[in-house]
């Protein structure tokens, strides 16, 4: 077992870190977006606007506050403003569709939305119009909805049609009438321990489960920033998704904790990341395999000056140690590193005194106040250095547990509170771990967790199907995308087109099968399972042949 044994004593709350900010670096710019700047003290100040706006709605404190938003600096204004007030945020990904939405939203027992009507092509509107066909009912800020019988209010940004929602500005200027005084109450009451965000993360189970953070993440980021050597000297172009942990904690926390400049962007293009980067004199950039592969290509084609410090790049596959390597040619030093949403985003992780090799090869060793035992999932017994078993982790500011699934929880977590990652990991004679796969059924489609299970129910369920299984295949770009074997109906003619328009629109595109092939019968064990590792070995050459 590895145990790090120095503790901090970091107690801030997610609602503070807005006005430290500003006491520390008020007039420096803290947040740029599509050409606005906003200081440490304007956003401190929107923070606050926001957080009187969501009081002023009649939001208490632990109630969950939903927020279906593309980046944007409302997004960021919620996020602190929730955790000011003690409501819980509960990120939604922004590539949920219809279905996804209906569940994760009614799930979390949300009591409020806080969507963007639209962003690109994508009609978030429509979409909650489809999903809440008695929209109408009700009135503004007391909905009565019989699918989600916990929201009663809805909060837009963005022009939309939808009745009994209020749009942002109506929030704001709710606010105007919460004075200072009873802001400052519910910041005073907030208590580190008290459930922060929910954040929501695929399981083997087939449904998205959500687990309960508490604002115990923040001394984790902090001590990150330590380790990294921040300062207000540096400036990070942020294109991670604020609705992912990573780019919740790694960014938008690390920078008010910092005074670090944050240049945000809507969505990732590499291209525009980097001509941001340069313009602003970027010294931080982050980024799961997909976004270094795609910045190192960027930067090849066409070479930027950068002011480039140091990175993060959490552990993937092996195609991401050549994609690591290569960054470190091309940008200067990453950093690796492992965590999960229920663990929080980094609990292993590299230090930028360790070697190329330990920075690119291996994922690092736990952080202050966490803990991590390699153990053979057969028997339990700690596994020697070298020797691969399954990874599991505990630590202060892993989630109290997954909202309302008991039974999820007390299948991941034991009764010790030991996380139980399914991740297959071994120790490096160097105390470096090294990430080589998921003993679990999951799949990691460029940094995003998804569950097969949740895929073939979906395929399962459509007209001309028997019987359907998903695999990983790799993938030169997101590490793996999901292939789909499906057993037709006897006489049934659907096809690969037909399968793939009935996906869109209704699940993330990311979760959409990339190849299906039609067989006759699916390998089965004696005791009925579907024998996964002879499909993956099948849609690896049948994807070769095909490409």
């Amino acid at each position: 077992m590895l145990r790090s044994m120095i503790q901090t004593d970091d107690n801030l709350t997610l609602g503070d870190i807005a006005d430290h900010a500003a006491a520390h670096w008020g007039a420096r710019d803290g947040l740029v977006f599509e050409g606005q700047r906003w200081t440490f003290a304007e956003f401190a100040a929107e923070v606050d606007r926001c957080a009187k706006g969501l009081i002023a709605l009649g939001i208490e404190r632990h109630e969950h506050i939903a927020l279906w938003m593309t980046n944007r600096p409302e997004w960021l204004f919620t996020m602190f403003a929730a955790g000011k007030i003690g409501a819980v945020a509960v990120p939604l990904n922004t590539r949920y569709r219809t279905d996804d939405i209906a569940y994760t939203l009614a799930q979390s027992e949300s009591t409020t939305l806080i969507v963007n009507a639209r962003s690109g092509p994508v009609d978030y509107a429509a979409m909650l119009a489809e999903a809440m066909p008695d929209l109408d009912q009700g009135a503004p800020g007391a909905l009565a909805l019989s699918g989600f019988p916990a929201l009663k209010r809805l909060v837009v940004t963005g022009t939309h049609t939808l009745p009994n929602a209020l749009t942002w500005d109506e929030m704001i200027a709710a606010g105007e009438a919460v004075d200072d005084a009873s802001l400052a109450a519910r910041a005073a009451a907030v208590a580190v321990d008290d459930v922060m965000m929910i954040g929501y993360t695929s399981g083997t189970t087939g449904h998205p489960k959500g687990a309960e953070i508490t604002h115990a993440a923040v001394r984790n980021t902090a001590e990150r920033t330590r380790l990294f050597q921040m300062s207000a000297d540096d400036v990070v172009v942020n294109y991670l998704p604020l609705f992912h942990i990573y780019g919740y904690s790694e960014v938008a926390m690390m920078s008010l904790l910092t005074g670090a400049r944050q240049v945000l962007m809507s969505a990732f293009d590499a291209e525009q990341a980097l001509d941001l980067a340069e313009a602003e004199g970027a010294t931080m950039l982050h980024g799961f395999e997909a976004h270094w592969a795609d910045l190192t290509k960027a930067q090849e084609a066409r070479p930027r000056t950068m002011s480039f410090r140091l990175g993060t790049f959490p552990s993937g596959t092996d195609g991401a140690v050549q994609v690591a390597a290569r960054a470190q040619e091309l940008f200067g030093p990453t950093i690796s590193g492992w965590g999960m949403t229920e663990a929080w985003a980094f609990v292993i992780v590299s230090r930028p005194e360790d070697t190329e090799d330990q920075r690119v090869n291996a994922s690092g060793r736990p952080m202050n106040g966490y803990e991590i035992r390699i153990v053979d999932p057969e028997t339990g017994a700690e596994q020697p250095v070298d020797v691969p078993g399954e990874l599991y982790a505990r630590g202060y500011a892993q989630m109290r547990g997954y909202f309302g699934k008991p039974e999820a929880t007390a299948d991941f977590m034991t009764e010790d509170g030991w996380l139980k990652t399914g991740d297959m990991v071994r120790l490096r004679p160097d105390g470096h771990m090294v990430f080589m796969g998921r003993y679990k059924d999951m799949l990691k489609i460029g940094g995003e967790n998804v569950s097969p299970a949740e895929i073939e129910a979906r395929l399962a369920a459509m007209d001309g199907i028997r019987e359907a299984a998903v695999i990983g295949v790799p993938d030169a770009r997101l590490g793996e995308v999901p292939a789909a074997f499906i057993v037709r109906d006897d006489g049934a003619s659907i096809t690969e087109t037909d399968i793939v328009e009935a996906c869109k629109g209704r699940i993330a595109s990311f979760k959409i099968p990339q190849h299906i092939f039609f067989v006759s019968a699916l390998p089965m064990t004696p005791s009925g399972k579907v024998r996964k590792v002879e499909l993956r070995e099948q849609a690896r050459q049948l994807a070769s042949a095909a490409e």
